[in-house]
């Protein structure tokens, strides 16, 4: 696990330094910094507004990191060929492509950390409240964006083991889109049976097979009461997407290593 770890650390300073990543992230900054002056309605609205702005603006900015962050990771180490020294050392391609993923989680996770901060931040200067009840949308569904973005990284990990950087970019787009706004209807129909046997198989089939990131998200849960999209518990809705997230990821590392140790460099 050391060398896990090693590969790991090395990422996420390569990941910091990345220009294109910090314009991602300072672009996204700003947007939600200049959020609080979008809108002008009642008090009760403004905040409505004010909560959705921001966690909208964090979820597309997070998903843009996540899948620029690692759609280069393996293609760029091969075309340096620095993965070549590494891989002639005690390292194995699964420790590798391991190492490379928690690295650009970590950094992902710091990035919607300072992301959440300036949210919560202009947040609380916008409302001129520090509540923890008003303020803890815009810590829980950052929270949980995190185990969502992990997911799309991997996703993005395992295309990057097959296509080139540019393919993987718009596949792992039409994913997150797919898995974020057409699979929860996909997941009705499946359920509901509402539609023809073939319609519902395909349903289902695509349910199962694309990530479901609307599980991980409590978006309109946090920021509307009674919210149809969370039933029963909160906090166990959070805890099966979690649980979601970890067992996906971990069936998308395991195709990849698959892929990545017979693959010809």
């Amino acid at each position: 696990m050391n060398q896990v770890f090693a590969i790991a650390a090395t990422t996420v300073g390569e990941a910091i330094r990345r220009r294109v990543l910090l314009i991602i992230l300072m672009v996204g900054l700003a947007f939600l910094i200049i959020a609080p002056s979008l809108n002008e309605l009642s008090p009760r609205g403004q905040q409505q507004t004010l909560i959705d702005i921001s966690i909208g603006i964090l979820r597309i900015t997070a998903a843009i990191l996540a899948v620029t962050l690692t759609v280069y990771l393996l293609p760029n180490e091969v075309e340096r060929r620095t993965i070549y020294t590494i891989l002639s050392k005690p390292v194995h391609r699964y420790q590798f492509l391991l190492g490379k993923y928690l690295g650009s989680v970590v950094a992902l996770s710091l990035m919607i950390g300072l992301m959440t901060l300036v949210v919560i931040l202009a947040f609380g200067i916008q409302q001129q409240t520090w509540s923890l009840e008003r303020i803890s949308p815009l810590i829980k569904v950052p929270f949980m964006m995190i185990f969502q973005m992990s997911l799309l990284a991997a996703v993005s990990m395992l295309f990057s083991t097959f296509v080139t950087p540019v393919i993987n970019f718009f596949l792992s787009g039409l994913v997150w889109i797919f898995g974020t706004l057409i699979n929860p209807i996909f997941e009705r129909w499946g359920a509901q049976g509402e539609a023809s046997d073939a319609v519902t198989l395909v349903a289902r089939i695509a349910h199962y097979a694309v990530p479901n990131f609307s599980n991980l998200d409590i978006a309109q849960g946090a920021a509307t009461a009674g919210a149809t999209q969370i039933r029963g518990s909160e906090a166990v809705h959070m805890a099966n997407g979690i649980v979601y997230a970890v067992v996906y990821v971990c069936i998308l590392l395991v195709v990849a290593v698959l892929i990545f140790d017979r693959k010809e460099l």
